[in-house]
């Protein structure tokens, strides 16, 4: 089993996003995580109706601190997204920095064009991952 951790800095949008993305096409192949520099305490309404709107149920999800995934370590992928000095190293096999819009304060259809970008961003890491 490959594991991916992605990291932002609240852990209630974009990592959040990125990890239902990668649990979705990773075909039970792929263990994600996410985790936030400064974990907000709840996953953003915006993110869960964006991803209800797939199928995927985000409600269940929870924001993390990085201690509460370092166990997971070393993974495979870590992909920061947006922290940039806020997001201390966690051991892995590659490191990627995902230029990437916090979507929280963005109206409905802003926020959905970031969710696709991630959401194509996952499935090409994920395939190149699995290959």
């Amino acid at each position: 089993m490959k594991k991916i951790l992605f990291v932002c800095i609240e852990n209630s949008n974009r990592s959040q996003m990125a990890q239902a993305f990668a649990t979705i096409y990773g075909n039970e192949k792929i263990e994600a995580f996410s985790a936030g520099s400064r974990p907000g305490g709840v996953v953003n309404a915006k993110a869960i109706a964006a991803m209800k709107e797939l199928g995927y149920d985000l409600g269940k999800h929870h924001s993390k601190s990085l201690d509460e995934v370092k166990n997971h370590a070393p993974f495979d992928a870590v992909v920061t997204m947006g922290c940039g000095d806020a997001c201390p190293w966690m051991p892995a096999k590659q490191h990627l920095d995902w230029q990437i819009p916090d979507p929280r304060d963005m109206d409905k259809d802003q926020f959905n064009d970031v969710r696709d970008q991630i959401g194509k961003l996952v499935k090409d890491l994920v395939s190149k991952i699995l290959a």
